[in-house]
């Protein structure tokens, strides 16, 4: 495309004004955009709550299974009556 048709393009744009668009647009973008807004701060809310459910669960089998204690070994017997 020369130099002139980009011209003639971009005039016939200008002068015939912005494209129609419907009326409603603006609502329903804000109402599109609630919904995306509440959806995601239900997803926050739940992903928190996974997260604390997890760290209550770790915590809680930490303290009853205790992984840091060694356990007992039990392939040689104790030394007794020597």
């Amino acid at each position: 495309m020369n130099r002139s048709n980009r011209e003639e393009r971009v005039r016939r744009l200008m002068v015939t004004g912005p494209p129609a668009l419907p009326p409603d647009l603006a609502a329903e973008a804000v109402r599109r955009g609630a919904r995306v807004l509440r959806r995601r701060t239900y997803a926050r809310r739940v992903m928190w709550l996974l997260l604390c459910a997890a760290t209550v669960a770790f915590t809680v089998w930490a303290l009853t299974a205790r992984p840091w204690v060694e356990p007992p070994s039990g392939t040689t017997p104790p030394l007794t009556g020597w």
